[in-house]
């Protein structure tokens, strides 16, 4: 995506409910927030302006070839701890992915970001911010977390969680996941003008590591050619990770290939 497009908005899906909720320590889980009291993922303590409401953009793959049944896996390292039974899973079967990971969780993962870049020819990283802050402008929360609220807070969270990154790495990251996956407009072109491109996502998998491992497999499995997978990699405890492993091995039996974020040019992402 060049600096100057305009951003991908999902204008089919509903922002009154969304579908990706983040798994960190301090943030709700998508079936905590809707068994509140609340409609929307996100709560405002002023009038919200229409063009102004957070959107999530749906992305898949532009130039997957038919027949040739390739998918891009992203694994997001919100805050939190290293889920190794996805990651040895990864290497043992060769299957690339693009962990998208914040500042904090490379400062409180050191064996995991080693892991990581010791198999640098399957894991790409990439940013997801320095503290995992929501790119949303204004006053309110989403799915219990508050968001940068202005420009400046945005462009610092970007900015510094690249910078951490090529500090960990060695490289610098091209592509930028919201915290919770959602944005302001005119927080996704401030994004773009600082050159990342909008990761986007077309198949949601594990619903913030919130789902058991057998919603999360069948997810994955029904994933068609083009598809963008995200699911967690920072909830170790939790039943969705095997899911996840389940699941990408069932794609590689059929025949999917995996292609990582960092071999993509941002125009290879189109609107799904």
């Amino acid at each position: 995506m060049s600096a100057d497009s305009t951003p991908y908005v999902n204008k089919r899906a509903d922002p009154s409910v969304g579908d990706y909720a983040t798994m960190c320590r301090s943030c709700l889980s998508r079936r905590a927030a809707l068994a509140t009291p609340a409609v929307f993922p996100w709560a405002s303590s002023r009038p919200t302006i229409p063009r102004d409401l957070p959107v999530e953009p749906r992305m898949r793959l532009e130039n997957a070839l038919p027949g040739r049944l390739m998918v891009a896996l992203t694994l997001d390292a919100c805050p939190g701890g290293f889920d190794e039974r996805i990651a040895k899973a990864l290497v043992e079967s060769g299957i690339k992915a693009t962990v998208f990971v914040t500042g904090l969780w490379l400062r409180e993962n050191p064996a995991g970001q080693a892991f990581l870049l010791a198999h640098r020819d399957l894991f790409a990283i990439e940013n997801h911010g320095e503290l995992h802050i929501p790119p949303i402008l204004g006053h309110r929360r989403i799915y219990g977390i508050r968001v940068a609220g202005d420009l400046a807070t945005v462009r610092r969270e970007v900015t510094e969680g690249a910078a951490s990154i090529s500090a960990a790495t060695g490289t610098a990251p091209r592509w930028y996941r919201a915290a919770a996956g959602y944005y302001s407009r005119s927080a996704m072109l401030a994004i773009q003008h600082l050159g990342f491109g909008i990761a986007g996502y077309s198949l949601n998998a594990d619903e913030g590591a919130s789902l058991p491992a057998r919603s999360v497999s069948e997810r994955i499995a029904r994933a068609t050619n083009g598809e963008v997978i995200v699911a967690h990699i920072n909830q170790p405890y939790r039943s969705s990770g095997p899911g996840v492993v389940t699941g990408v091995r069932e794609l590689q039996r059929r025949g999917h290939s995996f292609v990582r974020f960092d071999q993509l040019a941002a125009s290879e992402l189109a609107l799904a």
